[in-house]
């Protein structure tokens, strides 16, 4: 009698799992069963990182207007603040690589930031420099005025209620709800800059909740619901999923934390993370795919193979000239929100 329950009860496990796996597999190819799919007002396989670095100086007015003027269909850029509270546009918070100034934006007041170095390393492409005629950092404020629908990823670089307060009420002073997106890399302070972003988005406006990137903490979240077969029940708040190219590491990007520098785990990177059914599975959704940064044909081909909707690169010339002549099938229609 024992045995026979025993028995009965490792049949019925085994059909629970089969029964598991069969649904999440059908769900995965078909999540539109559960799960209304997103409805964004911008499709964007052209994305400029920090405007172009590559052919420009990063984050500079002469690199943003370069970049829409050949194509691109997304700018890219991070946000800090200057002491005086204006949201200026640097990557790095300490100037020292960009000006050759060992001083940090919030001890600077906007109008005493130093210029940029003339001849800039791309950070991405190693051995490689870009130059430029404009040497000025910019206002968050006048890249609004100055390109008031161009779709945007506003990377906040700090953590800093006031800062995430002041990039919102821009937003919504431009009217740019829509069509913003935010990011954050903030490891340190994961779990707090996600909440903080969450509350500060609801407070905008509804449309604007879903222009979020997935940071890093949601990322690893995400990664860990495919594999367990999780995801296709669970819902997604983010818009956009923006990762690494993993083949670029090493290559033309050399990152500074020693795990990454390990060939082993860059490949164990690629195999987790490149993987087609996922990005399948969050563009049926109604998500955008974009992988980064890809600054030579080769990652480019690469990255929309692996079934990425959006490249994100240093050279805007170099990925429309790319588009050009490997031309994606056309983008599914944009439709206003419900």
């Amino acid at each position: 009698m024992k045995s026979c329950l025993f028995y009965s009860g490792i049949l019925l496990l085994c059909l629970a799992v089969g029964l598991y796996v069969v649904c999440s597999l059908y769900l995965l190819r078909n999540p539109w069963i559960l799960h209304k799919k997103k409805r964004l007002e911008f499709y964007c396989r052209h994305i400029s990182h920090r405007g172009g670095s590559g052919e420009k100086i990063e984050n500079t007015m002469e690199a943003f207007t370069h970049a829409v003027a050949v194509g691109t269909e997304m700018l890219e850029m991070d946000c800090h603040l200057t002491s005086d509270g204006y949201v200026v546009i640097s990557h790095d918070y300490n100037l020292m690589r960009q000006t050759g100034y060992d001083k940090t934006v919030s001890s600077l007041r906007f109008q005493d930031l130093p210029l940029y170095e003339e001849r800039l390393e791309v950070t991405f492409y190693v051995g490689h420099y870009s130059t430029g005629k404009d040497r000025k950092f910019v206002l968050l404020e006048d890249l609004f005025k100055k390109f008031p629908s161009m779709p945007m990823i506003l990377e906040i670089k700090e953590n800093n209620d006031l800062l995430i307060k002041k990039v919102s009420n821009l937003v919504k002073q431009y009217h740019r709800e829509s069509f913003t997106v935010w990011a954050s890399e903030e490891s340190d302070y994961c779990p707090y800059t996600w909440s903080v972003i969450i509350d500060a988005v609801i407070k905008i406006s509804k449309p604007f909740k879903r222009n979020l990137l997935f940071f890093l903490c949601r990322g690893i979240l995400l990664l860990l619901l495919f594999y367990t077969g999780l995801l296709p029940f669970v819902p997604l708040g983010e818009s956009l999923l923006l990762f690494y190219l993993p083949s670029i590491i090493n290559r033309t990007y050399i990152p500074e934390e020693a795990i990454l520098k390990k060939r082993f785990v860059v490949y164990l990177l690629q195999k987790l993370t490149m993987r087609k059914s996922l990005f399948e599975h969050l563009i049926k959704r109604g998500l955008q795919v974009n992988l980064f940064v890809c600054n030579e044909e080769s990652d480019m081909e690469a990255a929309f193979a692996v079934g990425a909707t959006g490249v994100m690169s240093d050279y805007p010339t170099l990925l429309t000239n790319y588009i050009k002549k490997h031309p994606p099938p056309p983008p599914p229609p944009i439709t206003q929100p419900r």
